[in-house]
Protein backbone atom coordinates (compact mmCIF):
# COMPACT_ATOMS: atom_id res chain seq x y z
CA UNK A 1 0.00 0.00 0.00
CA UNK A 2 2.79 2.40 0.89
CA UNK A 3 4.57 1.59 -2.37
CA UNK A 4 1.41 2.42 -4.35
CA UNK A 5 1.06 5.76 -2.55
CA UNK A 6 4.71 6.57 -3.22
CA UNK A 7 4.27 5.69 -6.90
CA UNK A 8 1.26 7.99 -7.15
CA UNK A 9 3.22 10.81 -5.51
CA UNK A 10 6.03 10.33 -8.03
CA UNK A 11 3.70 10.08 -11.05
CA UNK A 12 1.71 13.25 -10.37
CA UNK A 13 4.59 15.69 -10.97
CA UNK A 14 5.58 13.86 -14.16
CA UNK A 15 2.00 13.97 -15.42
CA UNK A 16 1.83 17.68 -14.65
CA UNK A 17 5.09 18.27 -16.53
CA UNK A 18 3.78 16.33 -19.54
CA UNK A 19 0.52 18.30 -19.45
CA UNK A 20 2.40 21.61 -19.37
CA UNK A 21 4.64 20.50 -22.23
CA UNK A 22 1.60 19.47 -24.28
CA UNK A 23 -0.08 22.83 -23.62
CA UNK A 24 3.04 24.76 -24.67
CA UNK A 25 3.42 22.75 -27.89
CA UNK A 26 -0.27 22.79 -28.85
CA UNK A 27 -1.68 26.00 -27.44
CA UNK A 28 -3.97 26.71 -30.37
CA UNK A 29 -5.38 23.16 -30.21
CA UNK A 30 -6.12 23.49 -26.50
CA UNK A 31 -7.65 26.93 -27.05
CA UNK A 32 -9.84 25.68 -29.90
CA UNK A 33 -10.88 22.57 -27.97
CA UNK A 34 -11.84 24.74 -24.97
CA UNK A 35 -13.99 27.02 -27.13
CA UNK A 36 -15.59 24.02 -28.83
CA UNK A 37 -16.34 22.44 -25.46
CA UNK A 38 -18.08 25.64 -24.34
CA UNK A 39 -20.12 25.82 -27.57
CA UNK A 40 -21.21 22.18 -27.36
CA UNK A 41 -22.01 22.47 -23.65
CA UNK A 42 -24.14 25.57 -24.24
CA UNK A 43 -26.03 23.81 -27.03
CA UNK A 44 -26.63 20.66 -24.98
CA UNK A 45 -27.65 22.61 -21.84
CA UNK A 46 -29.57 25.31 -23.70
CA UNK A 47 -32.88 24.35 -22.07
CA UNK A 48 -31.44 25.03 -18.63
CA UNK A 49 -29.24 28.02 -19.52
CA UNK A 50 -31.61 30.05 -21.68
CA UNK A 51 -33.98 32.30 -19.69
CA UNK A 52 -36.71 32.25 -22.38
CA UNK A 53 -38.28 29.87 -24.85
CA UNK A 54 -36.54 30.32 -28.23
CA UNK A 55 -39.80 30.43 -30.20
CA UNK A 56 -41.87 32.48 -27.75
CA UNK A 57 -43.25 35.59 -29.48
CA UNK A 58 -43.70 38.75 -27.37
CA UNK A 59 -44.57 41.60 -29.72
CA UNK A 60 -44.42 44.15 -26.90
CA UNK A 61 -40.67 43.41 -26.56
CA UNK A 62 -39.72 43.39 -30.24
CA UNK A 63 -36.29 44.68 -31.33
CA UNK A 64 -35.03 45.47 -27.84
CA UNK A 65 -31.31 46.24 -27.64
CA UNK A 66 -29.01 43.95 -25.61
CA UNK A 67 -29.41 44.58 -21.90
CA UNK A 68 -29.78 42.98 -18.50
CA UNK A 69 -33.12 41.36 -19.32
CA UNK A 70 -32.20 40.22 -22.82
CA UNK A 71 -28.44 39.68 -23.03
CA UNK A 72 -28.40 39.68 -26.84
CA UNK A 73 -31.56 41.66 -27.42
CA UNK A 74 -34.70 40.50 -29.20
CA UNK A 75 -35.69 40.08 -32.84
CA UNK A 76 -38.62 41.53 -34.81
CA UNK A 77 -41.03 39.10 -33.12
CA UNK A 78 -39.80 39.77 -29.59
CA UNK A 79 -37.98 36.44 -29.36
CA UNK A 80 -34.92 36.35 -27.11
CA UNK A 81 -31.82 36.11 -29.32
CA UNK A 82 -29.64 34.65 -26.55
CA UNK A 83 -32.04 31.72 -26.16
CA UNK A 84 -32.24 31.28 -29.92
CA UNK A 85 -28.45 31.27 -30.34
CA UNK A 86 -28.08 28.59 -27.67
CA UNK A 87 -30.84 26.40 -29.09
CA UNK A 88 -29.74 27.09 -32.67
CA UNK A 89 -26.38 25.53 -31.88
CA UNK A 90 -28.09 22.16 -31.56
CA UNK A 91 -29.27 22.06 -35.16
CA UNK A 92 -26.14 23.69 -36.59
CA UNK A 93 -23.80 21.27 -34.80
CA UNK A 94 -26.04 18.32 -35.69
CA UNK A 95 -26.04 19.29 -39.37
CA UNK A 96 -22.24 19.60 -39.42
CA UNK A 97 -21.76 16.28 -37.63
CA UNK A 98 -24.20 14.39 -39.88
CA UNK A 99 -22.66 15.82 -43.05
CA UNK A 100 -19.17 14.75 -41.98
CA UNK A 101 -20.35 11.28 -40.94
CA UNK A 102 -22.22 10.79 -44.23
CA UNK A 103 -19.19 11.87 -46.26
CA UNK A 104 -17.04 9.43 -44.26
CA UNK A 105 -19.50 6.56 -44.73
CA UNK A 106 -19.47 7.10 -48.50
CA UNK A 107 -15.95 8.36 -49.09
CA UNK A 108 -13.82 6.09 -46.87
CA UNK A 109 -14.88 2.77 -48.48
CA UNK A 110 -14.52 4.24 -51.98
CA UNK A 111 -11.04 5.61 -51.27
CA UNK A 112 -10.05 2.40 -49.49
CA UNK A 113 -11.03 0.13 -52.38
CA UNK A 114 -9.67 2.47 -55.07
CA UNK A 115 -6.29 2.91 -53.40
CA UNK A 116 -5.81 -0.74 -52.50
CA UNK A 117 -6.81 -2.44 -55.75
CA UNK A 118 -5.72 0.30 -58.17
CA UNK A 119 -5.98 -0.26 -61.90
CA UNK A 120 -9.41 -0.07 -63.50
CA UNK A 121 -11.16 -0.09 -60.14
CA UNK A 122 -9.24 2.99 -59.07
CA UNK A 123 -9.83 4.67 -62.42
CA UNK A 124 -13.59 4.04 -62.37
CA UNK A 125 -14.16 5.14 -58.76
CA UNK A 126 -12.03 8.26 -59.04
CA UNK A 127 -13.72 9.33 -62.28
CA UNK A 128 -17.08 9.02 -60.51
CA UNK A 129 -15.70 11.23 -57.73
CA UNK A 130 -14.43 13.69 -60.35
CA UNK A 131 -17.97 14.07 -61.70
CA UNK A 132 -19.12 15.31 -58.28
CA UNK A 133 -16.05 17.53 -57.91
CA UNK A 134 -16.81 19.20 -61.25
CA UNK A 135 -19.77 21.04 -59.74
CA UNK A 136 -19.26 24.36 -57.89
CA UNK A 137 -19.36 23.91 -54.08
CA UNK A 138 -23.02 24.86 -53.47
CA UNK A 139 -24.51 24.19 -56.92
CA UNK A 140 -24.74 20.41 -56.49
CA UNK A 141 -26.35 20.63 -53.00
CA UNK A 142 -28.87 23.15 -54.35
CA UNK A 143 -29.74 20.79 -57.22
CA UNK A 144 -30.15 17.83 -54.86
CA UNK A 145 -32.33 19.85 -52.48
CA UNK A 146 -34.44 20.96 -55.45
CA UNK A 147 -35.13 17.27 -56.11
CA UNK A 148 -35.66 16.26 -52.47
CA UNK A 149 -37.41 19.39 -51.25
CA UNK A 150 -36.16 21.98 -48.72
CA UNK A 151 -35.45 20.85 -45.16
CA UNK A 152 -32.71 20.06 -42.69
CA UNK A 153 -32.26 16.43 -43.68
CA UNK A 154 -32.37 17.26 -47.38
CA UNK A 155 -29.52 19.71 -46.73
CA UNK A 156 -27.59 17.04 -44.81
CA UNK A 157 -27.97 14.51 -47.63
CA UNK A 158 -27.10 17.07 -50.29
CA UNK A 159 -23.97 18.29 -48.50
CA UNK A 160 -22.85 14.77 -47.57
CA UNK A 161 -23.17 13.53 -51.14
CA UNK A 162 -21.29 16.54 -52.51
CA UNK A 163 -18.62 16.28 -49.78
CA UNK A 164 -17.58 12.63 -50.13
CA UNK A 165 -15.21 13.00 -53.17
CA UNK A 166 -12.71 14.98 -51.09
CA UNK A 167 -12.81 12.34 -48.36
CA UNK A 168 -12.41 9.56 -50.92
CA UNK A 169 -9.36 11.21 -52.47
CA UNK A 170 -7.68 11.77 -49.11
CA UNK A 171 -8.34 8.16 -48.14
CA UNK A 172 -7.05 6.90 -51.47
CA UNK A 173 -3.80 8.85 -51.10
CA UNK A 174 -3.23 7.42 -47.62
CA UNK A 175 -3.96 3.87 -48.80
CA UNK A 176 -1.53 4.21 -51.70
CA UNK A 177 1.25 4.81 -49.18
CA UNK A 178 0.17 2.13 -46.73
CA UNK A 179 -0.27 -0.68 -49.27
CA UNK A 180 3.45 -0.56 -50.11
CA UNK A 181 4.51 -1.16 -46.49
CA UNK A 182 6.32 -4.38 -45.61
CA UNK A 183 3.65 -5.60 -43.20
CA UNK A 184 1.06 -5.55 -45.99
CA UNK A 185 3.31 -7.77 -48.11
CA UNK A 186 3.82 -10.03 -45.10
CA UNK A 187 0.07 -10.31 -44.59
CA UNK A 188 -0.37 -11.39 -48.20
CA UNK A 189 2.47 -13.89 -47.84
CA UNK A 190 0.86 -15.69 -44.91
CA UNK A 191 -2.36 -16.06 -46.87
CA UNK A 192 -4.65 -13.33 -45.51
CA UNK A 193 -7.45 -12.40 -47.91
CA UNK A 194 -8.10 -8.92 -49.23
CA UNK A 195 -11.04 -8.17 -46.88
CA UNK A 196 -8.98 -9.10 -43.83
CA UNK A 197 -5.99 -7.04 -44.97
CA UNK A 198 -8.20 -4.04 -45.73
CA UNK A 199 -10.05 -4.07 -42.41
CA UNK A 200 -7.26 -5.15 -40.05
CA UNK A 201 -4.20 -3.47 -41.56
CA UNK A 202 -4.87 -0.92 -44.29
CA UNK A 203 -7.87 0.91 -42.84
CA UNK A 204 -6.52 1.59 -39.30
CA UNK A 205 -3.20 2.83 -40.66
CA UNK A 206 -4.79 5.14 -43.24
CA UNK A 207 -7.29 7.02 -41.09
CA UNK A 208 -5.05 9.74 -39.64
CA UNK A 209 -5.28 12.20 -42.58
CA UNK A 210 -9.00 11.46 -42.90
CA UNK A 211 -9.61 12.27 -39.22
CA UNK A 212 -7.68 15.52 -39.54
CA UNK A 213 -9.59 16.51 -42.68
CA UNK A 214 -12.93 15.57 -41.09
CA UNK A 215 -12.30 17.83 -38.10
CA UNK A 216 -11.75 20.77 -40.46
CA UNK A 217 -14.69 19.75 -42.68
CA UNK A 218 -16.93 19.81 -39.62
CA UNK A 219 -16.61 23.59 -39.44
CA UNK A 220 -17.08 24.08 -43.17
CA UNK A 221 -20.14 21.81 -43.09
CA UNK A 222 -21.70 24.01 -40.39
CA UNK A 223 -20.98 27.05 -42.55
CA UNK A 224 -22.42 25.38 -45.66
CA UNK A 225 -25.52 24.27 -43.76
CA UNK A 226 -26.03 27.82 -42.49
CA UNK A 227 -25.63 29.13 -46.05
CA UNK A 228 -28.35 26.80 -47.32
CA UNK A 229 -30.64 27.85 -44.47
CA UNK A 230 -29.89 31.49 -45.25
CA UNK A 231 -31.23 31.10 -48.81
CA UNK A 232 -34.24 29.09 -47.64
CA UNK A 233 -33.11 25.57 -48.58
CA UNK A 234 -32.04 24.24 -45.16
CA UNK A 235 -33.72 24.67 -41.80
CA UNK A 236 -37.17 26.23 -41.95
CA UNK A 237 -39.29 28.00 -39.35
CA UNK A 238 -40.21 27.29 -36.60
CA UNK A 239 -36.83 25.51 -36.32
CA UNK A 240 -34.06 27.53 -34.69
CA UNK A 241 -30.74 27.51 -36.59
CA UNK A 242 -27.95 30.06 -36.93
CA UNK A 243 -28.21 30.48 -40.71
CA UNK A 244 -31.98 30.85 -40.50
CA UNK A 245 -31.56 33.46 -37.75
CA UNK A 246 -29.19 35.42 -39.98
CA UNK A 247 -31.74 35.23 -42.80
CA UNK A 248 -34.52 36.51 -40.52
CA UNK A 249 -32.38 39.53 -39.60
CA UNK A 250 -31.94 40.79 -43.17
CA UNK A 251 -34.77 43.30 -42.84
CA UNK A 252 -33.66 44.72 -39.49
CA UNK A 253 -29.89 44.48 -39.16
CA UNK A 254 -29.07 47.94 -40.56
CA UNK A 255 -30.95 49.65 -37.72
CA UNK A 256 -30.76 46.82 -35.18
CA UNK A 257 -27.27 45.36 -35.49
CA UNK A 258 -27.65 42.74 -32.77
CA UNK A 259 -30.17 40.71 -34.77
CA UNK A 260 -27.44 39.66 -37.23
CA UNK A 261 -24.31 40.02 -35.12
CA UNK A 262 -24.83 37.25 -32.59
CA UNK A 263 -25.90 34.41 -34.95
CA UNK A 264 -23.02 35.33 -37.26
CA UNK A 265 -20.62 35.48 -34.31
CA UNK A 266 -21.76 32.03 -33.19
CA UNK A 267 -20.96 30.61 -36.63
CA UNK A 268 -17.61 32.41 -36.75
CA UNK A 269 -16.47 31.26 -33.30
CA UNK A 270 -17.54 27.64 -33.87
CA UNK A 271 -15.86 27.35 -37.28
CA UNK A 272 -12.71 29.01 -35.94
CA UNK A 273 -12.57 26.60 -32.98
CA UNK A 274 -12.99 23.59 -35.27
CA UNK A 275 -10.24 24.83 -37.58
CA UNK A 276 -7.88 25.23 -34.62
CA UNK A 277 -8.75 21.72 -33.43
CA UNK A 278 -8.15 20.37 -36.94
CA UNK A 279 -4.72 22.02 -37.17
CA UNK A 280 -3.85 20.72 -33.70
CA UNK A 281 -4.91 17.18 -34.57
CA UNK A 282 -2.72 17.31 -37.66
CA UNK A 283 0.29 18.31 -35.57
CA UNK A 284 -0.45 15.67 -32.91
CA UNK A 285 -1.36 12.70 -35.13
CA UNK A 286 1.06 13.42 -37.96
CA UNK A 287 3.91 15.62 -36.67
CA UNK A 288 5.83 15.35 -39.97
CA UNK A 289 3.03 17.25 -41.70
CA UNK A 290 2.68 19.86 -38.98
CA UNK A 291 4.07 23.36 -39.00
CA UNK A 292 7.45 23.91 -37.40
CA UNK A 293 7.25 25.24 -33.88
Amino acid sequence: MEMMMQTDVIEWPSRLIRARAFFRQHRLFVFGAAILLVVVSCAVLATWIAPYEPTKIIMSERLLAPGAEHLMGTDRFGRDIFARVLHGGRISLLVGLCVVLLSLVIGVPIGLVAGYFGGRTDLLLMRIADVFLAFPPLLLPIAIIAALGPGIWSAVIALGVSWFPGTARIMRGAVLRVREELYIGAARTIGLGHPSILVRHVLPNSLTPVIVAASADFGYAILAGASLSFIGLGARAPAVEWGLMAADSRVDFLDHWWTALFPGLAIFVTVLALNLVGDGLRDILDPKQGRPE
